[in-house]
Parts: structure tokens; sequence; C-alpha cells
């Protein structure tokens, strides 16, 4: 007579005949001899176990409750049956124990700032140590970190505190930038009047210079006019000039009168009467003397 068994798909059944190992049977109907023959079922899903709240100290003596999941899968039945008496059981405390020791080895900053590599290292381990039971850890995912009330106080005004000082960093950063952005404006406005005063200057100095060549350049136009002119001048014209010149000479309270010879030769008619004059009143014609009126 023999004992029929019905294994799941996703069970696997570990027989055991006068209690040693003879197979892994499954999924379907499995035969047994009863009293001989004795089949274990395993579960070969993914499993998920959920933890309650563990208490551990971290590396600053600050005392912090995780609350974490565990996803793990039976991969070989044999050893989930063989080598291990509960391998749920032993997966939970061997989770916990690891949890503290990672922790332990962190503070309660990093704790409650580096979740995901802690997730990591914890799977890592488990993994390396669940694998003699054919067990697999997928995952381990911490969710929730509760550090006691007086951390959470001394973390809260710790937080506060570097608010503040990134506040008043941001603001002395602002007040930097608007020194500097003041001082540039200053600089850039000095240089621009600087290169407007110089650029003044080389105007008016432009201006001047074009003045003078023009006041030269007028100057010497009036010269030309006055030497193109002074050649048209004939000698009765020259004669005429010297006798108004001895007229205005005459009507003056002067007394003695300094008269240029050379000035008589040129003067043509004019000069012949000066030279009369100087025969019959002052011989030599240097100079003459007029008697003061009566």
């Amino acid at each position: 007579m023999f004992f029929i068994s019905v294994v799941k798909q996703y069970e696997r059944a570990v027989i055991f005949r006068l209690g040693r190992y003879v197979g892994t049977r499954g999924p379907g109907l499995v035969i047994l001899i009863p009293l001989i023959d004795r089949g274990t079922k395993v579960d070969m899903r993914e499993q998920v176990l959920d933890e309650p709240a563990q208490s551990s100290i971290t590396q600053d003596n600050a005392l912090v409750d995780i609350d974490y999941v565990v996803y793990m899968r039976v991969v070989d039945a044999e050893a989930a049956i063989i080598n291990v008496q509960d391998y749920s059981r032993a997966v939970r405390n061997l989770a916990t124990t690891t949890l503290r020791s990672v922790i332990g080895d962190i503070t309660v900053e990093q704790v409650l700032s580096q979740r995901e590599q802690i997730n990591q290292v914890l799977q890592s381990k488990l993994s390396a140590e669940t694998v003699r039971w054919g067990v697999e850890v997928k995952a381990v995912e911490i969710r929730e970190i509760t550090p006691q009330r007086d951390i959470q106080a001394a973390m809260t005004r710790l937080l506060t505190a570097d608010r503040t000082k990134r506040a008043l960093i941001t603001e002395s950063e602002g007040d930097r930038q608007a020194a500097i952005n003041r001082a540039e404006g200053a600089k850039q406005a000095a240089i621009l009047e600087a290169e407007g005063a110089r650029e003044s200057q080389i105007l008016r100095a432009e201006g001047a210079r074009q003045a003078a060549i023009l006041n030269a350049e007028g100057y010497a136009m009036g010269l030309d006019r006055i030497f193109q002119v002074a050649a048209r001048v004939d000698s009765n014209t020259m004669g005429l000039q010297y006798l108004e010149m001895m007229k205005q000479l005459g009507q003056g309270a002067s007394t003695k009168w300094i008269i240029p010879m050379d000035l008589a030769s040129v003067a043509g008619p004019l000069g012949e009467a000066l030279a009369g004059l100087g025969r019959n009143g002052a011989p030599g014609g240097g100079a003459t003397e007029r008697e003061p009126a009566r």
C-alpha cells in the first residue's frame, strides 16, 4: 500500500526514507511508502519577514529604534530542511544581530542619512551567511528609524543652528557680492569719467590747434594780400602818403623831426623837395629844427 501526496507548483517535497534523505520531489503527485517514507514540504516562493522595531546603539552611543523588512526565498529545499532547524527563525535572528552590528559602526547622523547604504550592507552580509541554509536574501529595507527623544531634540537644535549658519553665510555672501558690484561700478564710472576727460582734452587741444592753424593761415593770407596791394602802388601814391605823414607830423607838438633819407629816395618827387629843403635850411639834411611859433 502506498500513500499519494500532491505537491503544488510552488512547493518541493524533501523525502526521507527510514531517516535518510532520498531526494526532492515535486511538483505533482508524490508516492510515499507509509511508515517508511516521510516527506517535508518547503515553500519556494519569496517570503517577507516583517520585523518589529529593534533597538540599536550607534557608534556615538545614541539609542535608535529601527523597523525593517527582509525579503528572502528558498533556493535549495534540501539545505533548508537538513542544514537548519527553522530557516525562517534563523534568518530573523541573523538579520537582527547583523543590523545591530552595522548600526554600531556608524554615527546617528549616518544612520539617518545613509539608509540605502545600510540596506545594501545588510543584504550582502545576510546573503553570505544564509547561503549554507539554501536561502537567498533578495533585499533588506529599513522602513523607519526613530532616535530617542533627547537625540531628536538635539538634532532639531542642530538643524536649526545649521540653517541659521547657512542663512548667515548666504547673507554675507550676498553683501560681499553687492560690495564687489558697487566697487566694480565705481571703478567703471571712474574709468569712463577719465576717458571722457581725456577725450574732452584731446578735442579742446585739437580745436585750439585747428584755430591756431586757421589764424596763421589768415595772417599769412593777410600779409600776402598786403604784399600784392603794395606791389601795385606807384610812386605818386607813395608821395601822397608821405605828404600826409608830413602833415600829421607838422600838426604835432614836436620841434625836431628825423626823416630817413632812403625814404626820400623812394618817394621820387617828394625826395627832391626834401633835398631842396635840406640845402636851404640845414646842410646835410640829417635833421630839421622848427622854431616855435611866436
